[in-house]
């Protein structure tokens, strides 16, 4: 029978945050930041075609990344079910939320009085943040001492800082 009590719903969703993963996160700031890099060096483009770049890039990933794990690990180890495919699609779904940010820094840079140069950079600037903040997230939903979380932190944001190199080098 379906237990439809509110207190019960609260609490898985309490627990599911508890046990909540977002490497995802981290790995789709990294995503998004990379995209943003890699489209600034084609040259112009209207930014609706970034976000939507930025957004079916996310989702493209998602998938891939639910199929590796239902049908690579999981597979071997349990029966696909409608709810296994959900947890993994939710467990991976911070990879698409990660790309959300960075298409609307791109969605709202003409309101700031953005060109093309300034829109990459916001863009690819908040995707570094959200990466950062993602790591953070997670170490400290894991309950990871003060320590390595600001490790984590620090390694994320050298790793934007790499990709933000690669966007110097490679309009230059």
């Amino acid at each position: 029978m379906l237990d439809v009590h509110p207190a019960s719903r609260r609490e898985r969703r309490a627990e599911r945050r508890a046990h909540a993963d977002y490497t995802g996160g981290v790995y789709g700031s990294l995503l998004a930041a990379s995209v943003v890099v890699g489209a600034g060096t084609l040259g112009s483009f209207p930014r609706a075609e970034l976000v939507v770049l930025l957004l079916v890039s996310g989702v493209v990933f998602w998938v891939a990344h639910v199929h590796a794990q239902l049908f690579g690990a999981r597979l071997a180890a349990h029966a696909l079910d409608r709810r296994t495919v959900l947890h993994v699609c939710r467990d991976e779904w911070p990879i698409v939320k990660a790309a959300v940010p960075p298409a609307l820094a791109v969605a709202v840079s003409p309101l700031l009085g953005l060109g093309l140069e300034g829109t990459l950079w916001l863009a690819v600037s908040v995707a570094v943040a959200g990466q950062v903040g993602w790591s953070v997230a997670a170490a400290r939903r894991a309950g990871a001492p003060w320590r390595p979380t600001a490790l984590t932190a620090v390694v994320n944001l050298l790793l934007g800082l790499l990709i933000i190199a690669f966007k110097v080098v490679l309009k230059h």
